[in-house]
Formats: C-alpha cells, sequence, structure tokens
C-alpha cells in the first residue's frame, strides 16, 4: 500500500515541484493546469449539490466512504490517459487505485472538461446567435484553412459497418475529423469528429459548410479541388509537368496551409487522438471535441472568465 501511495503522490507532486514538466506530462502548461483545476472543481462541485438535492438519504451527508485520490489526482489521472492513451490497469497502478477505478474517474471527468472547454471558436459562441452571426461576419475577413486525418478505430463487428468505417487510403478502419483553423494558428474555428472513413474530404466540408458566411473563403489542399469556395494548388496534368510558376505558386499555398497541419500535430500530441481508438466507438467525437478544447486552452486562445 505504502508504493502505491508513494506512486500517487510523486505525479501530482513532481508536477507541482516541476512546473516546466506540466506540458510533456499532461498536454498543458502548469498555470493553464491550475485554471482547468479551479473551474473543474466549481462544476464539480455543483454537480454534487445537484445530486444531493434529489437523494433520499438513509444516513447523514458527508458519510459513506473517502474517495482514495483527490479531486486534483482525479483530473490529473484523466489528463493522464488522454495525453499517454496508457491501459486502465496501468493507469490503477500507477495511482494507486483498481483498474475499475481508474475506468470510473475517467469517465466522470473527461464530459466535465468537455463541458468546460468549447473545442472551437463557433461551438464556443453558438449559444448567442447575435454572437454567432458577428463571429461568422469578422471570420470572412480571414481566409479559413481546412484539412482532416483519419484515426484507426477498433474493427465494427456488424459487416455494414465494416464497409462504411473501411478506408481504402489507409487500408484500415478509420474515423474522420477535419479541423479548420485561422491563420498561424490563432484559433481552432470549427471541428468535425466522428465520421467515416470512407467520407471524402471535400464532401465533408461541404455538408458542414452551413455553419459559415456564404461569402466565407477557404484554403485547403489538392483533396478539395473542385471546390468553388477552397483555394487549392493546382494538380500536376496526366502524363505532363506543372510550369515553373505552377511550381512556385503551390510552394506559396503550402505555406499558408501549413498552419492547419501544425495545429492537427498539437492534437495528436494527445495520443488518444492518435492511435488506434480503443474506447467505445460512441465516445470518439466527445473525446476528440475534448482535445481540441484542451489544445485551445495550451494555444491560449481559450480564456477562462473570472
Amino acid at each position: 500500500m505504502y508504493f502505491y501511495q508513494t506512486i500517487v503522490g510523486s505525479l501530482f507532486e513532481h508536477i507541482q515541484h516541476h512546473p516546466l514538466d506540466a506540458q510533456r506530462l499532461i498536454g498543458l502548461k502548469y498555470e493553464q493546469l491550475e485554471q482547468l483545476l479551479e473551474q473543474a472543481r466549481e462544476v464539480h462541485n455543483q454537480k454534487q449539490v445537484s445530486s444531493e438535492s434529489k437523494k433520499v438519504r438513509i444516513i447523514a451527508g458527508g458519510g459513506g466512504r473517502r474517495p482514495k485520490l483527490s479531486l486534483e489526482e482525479q483530473i490529473i489521472l484523466t489528463l493522464t490517459y488522454l495525453r499517454h492513451l496508457t491501459t486502465f490497469q496501468l493507469l490503477g497502478i500507477q495511482f494507486g487505485v483498481s483498474e475499475t477505478t481508474a475506468n470510473d474517474t475517467f469517465n466522470y471527468w473527461f464530459p466535465i472538461l468537455g463541458e468546460l472547454l468549447p473545442p472551437s471558436l463557433l461551438e464556443q459562441v453558438k449559444k448567442n446567435s447575435s454572437d454567432y452571426q458577428v463571429v461568422q461576419e469578422i471570420l470572412t475577413e480571414f481566409e479559413l484553412i481546412v484539412d482532416s486525418y483519419e484515426q484507426p478505430r477498433e474493427r465494427p463487428g456488424e459487416y455494414e459497418e465494416q464497409k462504411e468505417y473501411y478506408s481504402g487510403k489507409k487500408k484500415n478502419h478509420t474515423m474522420k475529423n477535419q479541423i479548420i483553423v485561422l491563420p498561424e494558428e490563432k484559433d481552432i474555428i470549427d471541428v468535425v469528429a466522428g465520421k467515416p472513413g470512407t467520407k471524402s474530404d471535400i464532401n465533408l466540408f461541404r455538408e458542414h459548410q452551413k455553419g459559415f458566411d456564404p461569402n466565407q473563403r477557404f484554403h485547403g489542399d489538392k483533396a478539395y479541388a473542385g471546390e468553388e469556395s477552397i483555394k487549392t494548388p493546382t494538380k500536376k496534368p496526366k502524363k505532363q509537368e506543372l510550369t515553373p510558376e505552377q511550381k512556385e505558386r503551390n510552394k506559396e499555398l503550402a505555406k499558408e496551409r501549413i498552419f492547419v497541419e501544425h495545429l492537427i500535430r498539437v492534437v495528436k500530441i494527445f495520443r488518444v487522438a492518435q492511435e488506434r481508438f480503443r474506447l467505445n466507438p460512441n465516445k470518439y467525437e466527445q473525446i476528440i471535441m475534448t482535445i481540441c478544447g484542451l489544445v485551445r486552452l495550451r494555444l491560449g486562445t481559450l480564456v477562462f472568465s473570472s
């Protein structure tokens, strides 16, 4: 038991005593972690008060078994899973709790983090229609950058679902995610997550374009060629070569487009968004949205209100 307590204390205390290691260990800077802990504690307390008010008590409030982990340790456990994609058995050993407790802790906290962390600017303002319209109009001043990536998933059990999610490009069953960002990695504007890997990039974009102003302009790679609102590089004609001018233009476009790939790389720093997805597929969209919220917090584009 002493060994388990030492492990539990070591991770939390290590971050406290070595704040510069926080980003490598859990994906956030120490100051951002402190903000997240404070906000998550408030949401947790509100949920507890709401839950208590609905209970018919046999024993006095405050009774029962105390949790082995503090709220801070529970949240760090959740962030550790998202960042490193370890097994719940190993996570339980690391934090001195059972595999079931580690699983339950994660499944309690990651939705709370999702509530606190809007995955995109449009999601952040969508509850207020006037703010949403203002943001849509402001965004037309920029040429937004769009890209998508696929992530392997467990093979579905049903044959029809296997066909739906099998990506010929990746030779695997995959989920597809689309991310739209501001130039220079300033913010994530929109996220679409968990679509079947068979869906083409351009069709995925067209299905979700309605969230933007009709005059909004975009910038994408060759997968979006043919969409009028998206500026794309010139494809090499069959059995021909591009002119020097076309090659130079493609290079310039690639320099502008690289920012979305940088942000996708930051998303993939959280390995749960990169490696084969082992959780229930029904949780996939919520997990990716939570990761994008963490990335916005990491970038400094998401600021908690005081």
